[in-house]
């Protein structure tokens, strides 16, 4: 073998080199890159190579884009704070019936979620949130406030006063009433003087026996007692007292409380009191807490004693004695405000009416209690009834 090699390389000696073209150089080559898979990633390195190429030289076209890095965590929902005292004597406790209790105001059923109640009568009353559509009650005005020797200047405004006659406004502002025999049957219906609305519906479509009741802190207040005695209405005011939990819970600015100094009642009645004139009595809004004040509630029925106003309260103070004349309701009406319920508390009033002979209650003016109040109202006289204004059923104490 060594031998042949040798021949081999003595042949080939001396023998120039062949020359090649580039073609044939690259022929193997072409050959390999001609094969489709081998096409196919070389297009792709050559893709990736491009822009990697026009980064390098034009740089990162997200590059100055600011950019972040957070993680997310869902909270859970807060729940709603409890509203207070003072939330509900604002227009916000009305958002829910501001505008559906406008006139003309048409009420998807499906979004009212409640049924359509029919009374005895065949009219029916709508759910929560649904327009008055009671019709309006023909006028039966009451003598314009003031009336002369009744009232007296205050630090805030005129203030009730017994008058040099003996005159009280307990008697002069209340609605005339005889009794016919029958048992009789009272409502009031508060929360007035905020919303337009509502306020202008109980005056008007409320017959004139049903009290109305209205909030100190309301704009435009005298206007509104003007125009509830134009329509025949008597008047209350509501005294914001102290409750349970105060003062997270709370009425109001001028709100009784039970650790108030003499002083301090008396210049927030005095404030309270001469609000408007043309009111009969008061009411309380609230208070439970200052209700178990001794000093408290005499020093605030002396007062009302004092000036011949009547106390009404709206039951949760009953046992209490004093102002010139007191009642008590019997039921709120209006706890659950569902057609339904109110109806039923109503019915209950009138059971209860017929087994003592009178009976009264009170209620918020939600457009579905003065719905349900006007048609309840208007067929007491064909079961047996007698519609009466709160102050027929006021006593004098010791009487």
């Amino acid at each position: 073998m060594f031998a042949k090699r040798q021949s081999v390389l003595a042949a080939t000696a001396g023998i120039p080199p062949v020359r090649r073209s580039m073609r044939e150089n690259l022929a193997p080559v072409i050959r390999f890159l001609s094969k489709p898979p081998v096409a196919v990633a070389g297009a792709g390195l050559m893709l990736m190579g491009a822009a990697a190429l026009f980064i390098t030289v034009l740089g990162d076209p997200r590059a100055g884009a600011p950019s972040a890095r957070a993680a997310l965590k869902r909270e859970a929902p807060a729940a709603a704070p409890v509203p207070t005292g003072l939330e509900a004597f604002s227009m916000g406790a009305y958002g829910s019936w501001q505008d559906v209790a406008a006139e003309g105001a048409v009420i998807d059923p499906a979004l009212a979620g409640e049924a359509v109640i029919t009374l005895p009568n065949g009219a029916t009353v709508s759910g929560n949130g649904a327009p008055v559509t009671a019709p309006r009650v023909a006028a039966s005005p009451l003598p314009a406030a003031p009336i002369a020797g009744l009232s007296q200047p205050g630090p805030n405004g005129p203030l009730p006063t017994i008058a040099s006659d003996g005159r009280v406004p307990a008697q002069a502002y209340a609605r005339p009433f005889r009794s016919n025999g029958r048992p009789r049957v009272a409502l009031i219906v508060g929360g007035l003087g905020l919303n337009a609305v509502t306020t202008r519906a109980a005056i008007e479509r409320l017959p004139a026996e049903v009290t109305l009741s209205f909030v100190p802190y309301a704009e435009g207040l005298q206007t509104w007692i003007d125009l509830a005695r134009a329509q025949g209405h008597e008047v209350m005011l509501e005294m914001p007292m102290e409750p349970t939990g105060y003062p997270d819970n709370d009425p109001g600015p001028y709100t009784l409380l039970s650790s108030g100094s003499p002083a301090d009642l008396q210049s927030k009645m005095n404030w309270l009191l001469g609000r408007a004139t043309g009111y009969f009595g008061v009411t309380n809004y609230m208070g439970d807490r200052f209700a178990t004040s001794d000093a408290g509630m005499n020093a605030f029925l002396g007062i009302l004693r004092q000036r011949g106003v009547a106390f009404l309260d709206d039951g949760s103070m009953s046992r209490r004695p004093g102002a010139w004349a007191r009642a008590s309701a019997n039921r709120v009406i209006d706890e659950q405000q569902t057609p339904a319920a109110i109806v039923g508390q109503l019915n209950a009033l009138e059971a209860l009416a017929k087994g003592r002979g009178q009976a009264m209650g009170t209620g918020f003016s939600y457009p579905v209690t003065v719905e349900a109040v006007a048609r309840w109202t208007s067929e007491l006289e064909a079961r047996g009834l007698q519609l009466a204004p709160a102050s027929a059923m006021t006593q004098r104490p010791g009487r």
